[in-house]
């Protein structure tokens, strides 16, 4: 089935079920995305105080066939978190910030799904512990949202993705009911894993409310170093340098062209070489005390000279130093949207098929136009952010009737490699169609085959990661 819209008088009538400020006033800010793809609708925006009240809206919705869109922080990158059709119900968890508890001892705290990720952050700090799932937009991303896209970030390589930060969730289900899974255990074996079902379905299968995240020692020093290489392979090779070393929380490509772009837009950034390299990498540490990070990169830099790996480097000596090498890396995406993207990929590869990859497409690439390829990301884990753009001078909008053309070029080198063409933005309503393309059928059909059975009337997110 197809959900319906929201009438003005199916409003008045949950407006009478809600609680005095669930009901809002809807404003650009939830009907819009980062990227400006698409401008959403909405029949009303409606924020609930707790479980319940999602259980409410949820039931109201079952009932009456309603669409429900779920509203995070609205970072998200592929329009999971938008609707052009009908005048759904827009979900927002934002007044549903809570810390419910924090087990130091246990490693393990329960917060619900509008929690701020960097308040998040700062619990478990406040509490001597790391939580380390990290990202540009932490300053407003909340953790449902994140958990329904099963965001990456910077620390994957160590830490893994959301799903591996999650122990347990609280989510209220298509027909209404919750679920109760906020467990704080590392085992249980009891049936099919329904908080794995509902992280990365983009709350098309419910809406989490709730969640127990694992936390870490908190690292007693952390340190930061920008290396030169000569290619992507060499970067692989002091990737295994810096493992075999240990305490690797991060290790990130960025192309020449990246650096060029913060000159070029401005970016007020410092960067840490007089000529533009065309790779380099930034490789953070976390170690425990008594270990000094700072010489452990610079043994790291040594050893890596030594055997041609790498030609220059720099190694933070301070906390500010650190935090000028990390404010170069997350400006990239900023100066990417000051420029203007043809086109963007979150693309992940087997490392080592990564090298030919890039070497390969970005060929292809230029033989079909003048464009400028942007490659950064996370190379630790096989995430990479491939970006074209115009030439110097040019114009995004010369390009915009043959994106598409591009696109595929890369979705199929990617997959003709093992690879994905969402690393870990997730499919939202951007990729549906790359989904159908490139997915196992067999995989298909059995998320086809579990979205009727859970969300029959098809009300939770409807065009998200499936086809209407």
């Amino acid at each position: 089935m197809t959900a319906g819209s929201l009438t003005p008088a199916l409003r008045e009538a949950l407006s009478a079920e809600l609680s005095q400020g669930a009901l809002r006033e809807i404003s650009d800010t939830y009907l819009s995305e980062p990227r400006g793809t698409w401008k959403g609708v909405a029949g009303a925006l409606v924020a609930p105080r707790d479980t319940e009240e999602v259980a409410c809206v949820v039931r109201f919705a079952a009932k009456h066939g309603v669409a429900i869109v779920p509203w995070g922080g609205g970072t998200g990158l592929v329009g999971g978190q938008v609707s052009e059709i009908g005048a759904p119900i827009l979900l927002s968890l934002e007044r549903m910030r809570a810390i419910r508890g924090v087990w130091p001892e246990e490693n393990v705290m329960v917060v619900e799904a509008g929690a701020i990720l960097a308040d998040v952050q700062r619990a478990a700090d406040d509490a001597a512990r790391l939580f380390p799932l990290s990202l540009a937009s932490e300053g407003t991303a909340r953790i449902g949202g994140l958990l329904s896209t099963n965001a990456g970030g910077v620390n994957v390589l160590r830490f893994g993705n959301a799903r591996d930060l999650c122990l347990g969730v609280e989510a209220v289900l298509p027909s209404g009911e919750i679920l109760h899974g906020l467990r704080r255990l590392r085992k249980d074996n009891t049936g099919y894993d329904i908080r794995n079902l509902l992280i990365g379905a983009e709350g098309t299968l419910g809406i989490i409310t709730a969640a127990a995240l694992r936390l870490f020692p908190r690292p007693e020093g952390r340190g930061t170093a920008m290396m030169v290489v000569e290619s992507p392979r060499a970067a692989l090779d002091l990737l295994a340098e810096a493992q075999a070393m240990g305490g690797v929380s991060a290790f990130e490509l960025i192309s020449g062209q990246a650096l060029r772009f913060l000159g070029e837009t401005g970016m007020p950034v410092r960067r840490p070489f007089e000529s533009v390299p065309e790779w380099c990498v930034l490789v953070d540490l976390g170690l425990p005390a008594g270990v000094d990070p700072a010489a452990q990169l610079e043994r790291l830099f040594e050893t890596a000279f030594e055997g041609g790996l790498v030609q220059d480097g720099v190694v933070a000596q301070s906390e500010a130093q650190r935090h000028d090498l990390w404010a170069l890396r997350e400006s990239i995406p900023e100066a990417n949207k000051r420029v203007g993207a043809i086109a963007s990929n979150d693309i992940s590869l087997p490392l080592s098929e990564i090298p030919g990859f890039l070497e390969v497409c970005g060929n292809a690439l230029r033989d079909l136009a003048d464009m400028r390829i942007n490659v950064f990301g996370h190379l630790g884990d096989g995430n990479l952010h491939y970006n074209l753009f115009p030439p110097a001078g040019g114009s995004k909008a010369d390009h915009a009737a043959r994106a598409e053309e591009y696109r595929r070029v890369i979705d199929d080198a990617v997959a003709e490699r093992g690879g994905s063409f969402s690393a870990e933005h997730g499919v939202g309503r951007l990729k549906v169609g790359q989904l159908e393309r490139y997915g196992d059928p067999a995989k298909l059909a059995a998320m086809r085959a579990i979205k009727a059975a859970l969300d029959p009337q098809g009300i939770m997110n409807p065009g998200a990661v499936l086809r209407v």
